[in-house]
């Protein structure tokens, strides 16, 4: 049974930063199709970043030069590094994985998604 789950959220206050991880169990990390979403109250999901069926990654234009992703070496734990925090960064974040699908073209199936680790912005 395949299982996301985050860590590393928190309140910080705004410039501050905060190192998110998505630790899988039961699921390696291909390098492509996974990444980070995250939902605001009242508001709708959106990627923040993720890395699609090409492979190419992907970052929101919101946190373009402040987020970085990586993978760690054992290929089971992502890392959403975040710097420079904006009290609009203020959300639920999420990872998501999946496989790579083929129907008309490659596309992403995110199956897996972790449970959610809120990160609060103060300014």
């Amino acid at each position: 049974q395949v299982q996301l789950v985050e860590s590393g959220g928190g309140s910080v206050q705004s410039g501050g930063s905060l190192r998110l991880s998505c630790a899988a169990s039961g699921y390696t990390y291909s390098g492509h199709c996974m990444g980070w979403f995250r939902r605001a109250t009242g508001k709708g999901r959106e990627g923040v970043v993720v890395i699609g069926s090409d492979v190419s990654t992907s970052y929101a234009d919101s946190v373009k030069g402040r987020f970085t992703m990586s993978q760690g070496d054992a290929k089971n734990t992502l890392y959403l590094q975040m710097n420079s925090l904006k009290p609009e960064d203020t959300a639920m974040y999420y990872c998501a994985a999946g496989p790579r699908r083929y129907s008309r073209g490659y596309y992403c199936a995110y199956n897996y998604w972790g449970q959610g680790t809120q990160v609060t912005v103060s300014s």
